[in-house]
């Protein structure tokens, strides 16, 4: 049986995941950004939480865990060589693992860059990646610790799977990322097309997220780059855009 995932946002631009697999009932929040919004994104949907996936240490991502496990009797998954800055683990995982949500299982996959520390859950057979801050709609993290050689390995671990694999990051960027995009390749009209929808979506205060790997291989600059050197070279142009 598939998966649900309810996305919702919180703090000035982050978003929440709730994942819940439908064989079996079990929850997993992706990140927990903020306490009361996910509070409130679980009485909506009614979804009990069993596991808390946590991609990185920032506290944009983890302020709310303390908060829903007081509640909660979950499973907290995280990086095993990054748990010194990360809520207290119930799981250590490392890049390779796989995570059971119920009959779902979420591969662990190692994306530094952003951070020293952090990693996606992927599910193969559903066709979903929880990226947090690594792989945005049309743009990638800030190298806030990691190198661009590394950015750029996790961008293409990330580009290396099923094109129709639907990408959830953690922020709704997309909007300053398709200007960025567009200036660096200002002659593509199928390009200029995307951005226009994605202007509407915002405009709508619809979210951008999830996107497809499928079209961020199409229009991310990011996944573009020939190499590191130049994947370098574009994030120090967006650092300054």
């Amino acid at each position: 049986m598939p998966i649900n995932c309810h996305l919702y946002p919180c703090r000035s631009d982050n978003y929440g995941v709730l994942v819940r697999d439908e064989a079996t009932g079990q929850v997993a929040l992706i990140d927990v950004p903020e306490e009361m919004a996910t509070r409130e994104a679980i009485e909506a949907t009614g979804w009990t939480p069993t596991h808390i996936f946590i991609t990185h240490h920032h506290g944009d991502h983890i302020d709310g865990v303390g908060g829903i496990r007081s509640s909660y009797d979950v499973e907290v998954v995280g990086n095993a060589a990054d748990k010194a800055r990360l809520p207290r683990l119930t799981r250590d995982v490392t890049p390779g693992d796989t995570v059971m949500l119920g009959e779902t299982p979420f591969e662990i996959i190692d994306t530094p860059g952003h951070t020293v520390g952090h990693i996606a859950y992927v599910s193969r057979p559903e066709k979903t990646a929880f990226a947090g801050d690594t792989l945005f709609a049309l743009g990638c993290g800030r190298l806030f610790e990691g190198t661009a050689d590394q950015m750029h390995a996790s961008l293409q671990t990330l580009a290396a799977l099923d094109p129709e694999t639907r990408i959830y990051c953690g922020h709704e960027y997309t909007l300053a990322n398709a200007r960025f995009a567009v200036a660096m390749d200002p002659d593509s009209s199928t390009l200029a097309d995307h951005a226009r929808q994605i202007e509407g979506r915002r405009a709508a205060g619809l979210p951008t997220i999830p996107t497809t790997l499928k079209t961020e291989l199409a229009f991310n600059p990011f996944l573009r780059a020939k190499d590191a050197a130049d994947f370098a070279r574009l994030r120090a142009a967006k650092d300054n855009f």
